[in-house]
């Protein structure tokens, strides 16, 4: 099984989000910033909607900017319920 088969499983399996980071001052955490854009039910107009993960980094490789794949976890911490995936 090669690493992109891997990934495929993984998603299958759990919620993947991509976002941006947007603070890596923690200690093997990084806060990542998920955009949607949504469709509003009554007058349809479309508008983006943003919100923050803390995600796990075990490395402190990902910086301020980075563009990142975060997948759902067990609860590491009480706000960290997620790590990255790449």
């Amino acid at each position: 099984m090669t690493k992109e088969e891997t990934k495929k499983e993984i998603a299958k399996k759990s919620n993947v989000l991509k976002g941006v980071v947007v603070s890596d001052k923690m200690d093997k955490t990084i806060v990542v910033a998920v955009s949607r854009f949504i469709k509003h039910p009554k007058y349809g107009k479309f508008y983006s909607q943003t919100k923050k993960y803390k995600a796990h980094d075990a490395e402190n490789k990902y910086k301020t900017g980075d563009k990142v794949e975060i997948i759902e976890t067990r609860p590491i911490s009480k706000d960290k319920k997620f790590k990255v995936l790449k």
